[in-house]
């Protein structure tokens, strides 16, 4: 399966101990009774509703846990935010919810947390998956959307009025639908809030693009899978890839850009079961 195709800074890894106080309980679902653990991570800006349809049918062979990543969705805010913490948070879950080892799935940011978390816990990891990441450095891209976000006035009656201040600065409809998801009423209704702390997520995100530099290597099963039409994944980053992922395939998704589960989510469904049932 190396390098298929279907139609259609430094970051540095720290192998540490997490003390229990410092353990957030992330908000989590999980589909299926049966079968293989799969763990599902979403990715920046996203909540595990993103992997809702996927989850659901992939329930239907293994056992799914979807996790909203620490300050995102329903899981708790905190000041600390990195790539590190959020792999020990999802270890810290496996632990709270008994589960012994899993296929790692993360597209994204939460693909790199897959992979700095491969790492970190081998033992505890039956496979890898990474959609759409690749462990190097990325450019600042998100600039345009953190001020889009900054600008909004949550103290406004209607979603429409949240959704024209954004389209000021991020004029693709299905980018401002994806932001608007993070979207909550106020609990005493007068205005809304972001799920998200973005804040912190603005202040940390170098963590979240620079590149992962270890001296450890995931000496497992592994697949990258890319978009055809996205530019996170070149020919050439598969070398250094290798070079941390040995066993790493590789998978493109033709007609598929960054959102590889949105754009082909029946594509999607069909690697990661064919990974998971060749371990």
């Amino acid at each position: 399966m190396d390098d298929r195709s279907i139609k259609g800074g430094h970051f540095f890894i720290i192998f540490a101990i997490v003390l229990k106080e410092n353990f957030i309980k992330l908000n989590y679902k999980q589909y299926g009774t049966s079968g293989r653990h799969i763990i599902i991570l979403h990715g920046l800006f996203g909540t595990l509703d993103n992997w809702q349809t996927i989850s659901r049918e992939l329930g239907d062979r293994y056992i799914v846990t979807a996790f909203d990543l620490r300050n995102h969705g329903r899981s708790p805010h905190s000041d600390e935010f990195s790539v590190s913490v959020m792999a020990s948070d999802v270890y810290e879950m496996m632990q709270e919810l008994r589960i012994p080892s899993a296929v790692i799935i993360g597209h994204s940011m939460g693909g790199k947390v897959a992979m700095v978390f491969s790492m970190a816990y081998p033992a505890v990891t039956d496979g890898m998956v990474s959609i759409d990441m690749a462990p190097k450095q990325y450019m600042r891209g998100h600039d345009d959307i953190f001020e889009a976000l900054e600008r909004v006035d949550l103290n406004v009656g209607s979603r429409k009025e949240v959704d024209d201040v954004l389209a000021q600065g991020i004029a693709d409809y299905g980018t401002r639908q994806f932001l608007m998801k993070n979207l909550s009423r106020r609990y005493d209704g007068n205005g809304f809030e972001w799920k998200m702390n973005l804040p912190v997520i603005k202040a940390n995100y170098e963590d979240i693009i620079d590149p992962i530099d270890t001296f450890s290597v995931y000496e497992g099963p592994a697949l990258f899978i890319r978009g055809g039409k996205s530019n996170y994944i070149l020919d050439e980053d598969k070398i250094h890839i290798k070079k941390l992922f040995p066993y790493a395939e590789f998978l493109t998704i033709e007609d598929a850009g960054h959102w590889v589960h949105a754009d082909k989510p029946q594509d999607t469904y069909n690697a990661i079961a064919e990974f998971a049932d060749e371990l």
